[in-house]
C-alpha cells in the first residue's frame, strides 16, 4: 500500500503484493473454491431436475443444506475464537472432497441428498467455506489493518465471483459431451471439480500461517469485567446485526437458490445457455465487488452498501415482469452485480463491531443470522414456482429487501467509525 499527495487531498493505493503472505493463500483459496461452487449453483438444481425431482424436494435439500450450515456456523464461529481458525478449514475442505466423490459416484437419493447438505452444493456461497467460513473470515481479519477491511474482503469477495464466473462457463460441459453421457449422467463429471479445488485447497492451507492464539480464560474474565461497558456496546451492536440480517436472508432465500430453476421453468431453457449467462453476472459482480471496496473508503461502509442496492431492489421488481430471456438475463445480470457486490462490505462492518477475540462470533452471527431465513425460502419458493406462481417469491422478497436496506441505514451508520478502528 503505498500513498498519493494530491493538493490536500490523500490518496491511499492499494497494493496487493504488500499484503501478508497468509493473507494472499487465504484469498487464492477463496478463488479455488469459488469455482465449483459456480458450477454447482448453475448445474446442480438442474442435475435433480433431470434425475426427476420435483421443486419441493429440491427445495428441501436446499432449505436443510441452509438450516444445518447454520446450526454449524455458530459452533464453528466460537470454537474458532476458543481454539483456532486453520483446523476448521482443514475439515471443511475434506468434508468436500469426500462429498464430491460421493456425489459423482452415486445419484442415490438419500446419499446425494446428505452430501449436497453438508458440502453446501448449489447454495453458490461464493468461494466462502460453507457453515466454516466464520473461521475463515476470522483468519483473514488476523493480518489487515482495521481501516482496509472493507478493500481487503470485498477483494476477497471479487475473486470469489471471478472464480464463479469460471465455474459457471463449465457448467455448460454436459451439452459436450451429451452423446456420451446422455440426461443426468452427464452432469456427475462435475462433481469431480469441487473434488480437485478441495484437494488443492488443503495443501495450500496446510502450509498457511495462523497467528491466532486463544485468549485465557481468566484474563478474558478480567478484562471483560474491566470493560464491561464495551463488552454491552459490542453485544448490542451483534444484536441489531442479527435483527437487521433476517430480513435480508429471508429475501435471498426466496430468489438465490432456485434462480436456475426459475430460469429453466420460466423460458425453458437448460445449462447451455443458462451457465454463460451465469458466468457473465459473475464476472461482473467481482467487478462491482472492487468498486464497492473503493467506494467503501471514499463514501464510508453503509452508504455504499445501500447505494448499490437500492437500484439492485428496483431490478429485482421488475425481473418477474419481463418476457425475453436475453432482457431477463440482462435484468439479472445487474441485479446481481449491484446486490451481491456489496457483500465484502457487509462481512468487512461485521468484523469491526468487535475486537480480535470475537471475531469468529461475530462472523458466525453474520451468517448465521443470514442462513436461518434464508433456508426457508427454497421450500417456499420452490412450492410456489410448482404451482405457477413464478412472480410471487420475487415480489416476496422485494418486501424484504426494502425493509432489509431501511433497517442496516439507520442501525449501522452511528457503527462506521467503529467498523474503521
Amino acid at each position: 500500500m503505498c500513498e498519493l499527495h494530491n493538493g490536500n487531498a490523500q490518496v491511499r493505493v492499494f497494493n496487493f503484493n504488500e499484503l501478508h503472505p497468509a493473507t494472499r493463500r487465504l484469498l487464492f483459496a477463496r478463488a479455488l473454491r469459488s469455482v465449483g461452487q459456480g458450477t454447482l449453483v448453475v448445474d446442480f438444481a438442474l442435475y435433480l431436475n433431470a434425475l426427476h425431482w420435483s421443486g419441493v424436494a429440491i427445495g428441501l435439500v436446499l432449505s436443510a443444506s441452509g438450516l444445518f450450515g447454520a446450526a454449524l456456523s455458530l459452533l464453528i464461529g466460537v470454537g474458532s475464537d476458543s481454539i483456532r481458525r486453520k483446523p476448521f478449514l482443514l475439515v471443511y475442505e475434506s468434508i468436500a472432497a469426500i462429498g464430491s466423490i460421493i456425489a459423482f459416484l452415486t445419484a442415490q437419493p438419500v446419499l446425494l441428498s446428505v452430501v449436497a447438505i453438508l458440502g453446501a452444493f448449489g447454495r453458490g456461497a461464493n468461494g466462502a467455506a460453507g457453515p466454516f467460513s466464520p473461521a475463515e473470515q476470522a483468519w483473514l481479519a488476523e493480518q489487515v489493518a482495521a481501516d482496509r477491511r472493507g478493500v481487503v474482503y470485498s477483494l476477497n469477495s471479487a475473486l470469489g465471483f471471478f472464480g464463479m464466473t469460471l465455474g459457471a462457463l463449465l457448467a455448460a460441459l454436459p451439452a459436450v459431451w451429451q452423446s456420451a453421457l446422455p440426461g443426468a449422467a452427464g452432469f456427475r463429471p462435475l462433481f469431480l471439480i469441487v473434488t480437485l479445488s478441495s484437494v488443492a485447497n488443503l495443501w495450500l492451507l496446510a502450509r498457511t500461517q495462523e497467528d491466532h492464539q486463544p485468549v485465557d480464560r481468566s484474563r478474558k474474565h478480567q478484562r471483560t469485567l474491566s470493560g464491561s461497558r464495551t463488552r454491552r456496546d459490542e453485544n448490542s451492536a451483534l444484536l441489531k446485526l442479527v435483527l437487521v440480517n433476517a430480513f435480508n436472508g429471508a429475501a435471498v432465500g426466496l430468489t438465490g437458490p432456485l434462480i436456475a430453476y426459475w430460469f429453466a421453468r420460466k423460458f425453458g431453457i437448460g445449462p447451455s445457455s443458462l451457465g454463460p449467462v451465469f458466468a457473465v453476472t459473475f464476472l461482473v459482480t467481482g467487478f462491482a465487488s472492487l468498486l464497492t471496496g473503493s467506494l467503501s473508503q471514499k463514501m464510508g461502509i453503509v452508504r455504499s452498501v445501500v447505494a448499490g442496492r437500492l437500484i439492485g431492489l428496483v431490478l429485482l421488481v421488475l425481473l418477474p415482469l419481463i418476457p425475453a430471456y436475453w432482457l431477463a438475463a440482462l435484468v439479472y445480470l445487474l441485479r446481481s452485480a449491484l446486490n451481491r457486490g456489496t457483500a465484502g462490505a457487509r462481512q468487512a462492518l461485521a468484523i469491526g463491531l468487535v475486537t480480535d477475540e470475537r471475531r469468529g462470533l461475530a462472523s458466525s452471527l453474520n451468517t448465521v443470522s443470514m442462513q436461518l431465513p434464508q433456508s426457508i425460502g427454497p421450500s417456499v419458493a420452490g412450492a410456489l414456482l410448482d404451482a405457477g406462481y413464478l412472480a410471487l417469491p420475487f415480489y416476496a422478497a422485494a418486501l424484504l429487501q426494502g425493509a432489509y436496506l431501511l433497517f442496516y441505514q439507520r442501525v449501522f451508520r452511528r457503527y462506521e467509525t467503529e467498523a474503521k478502528r
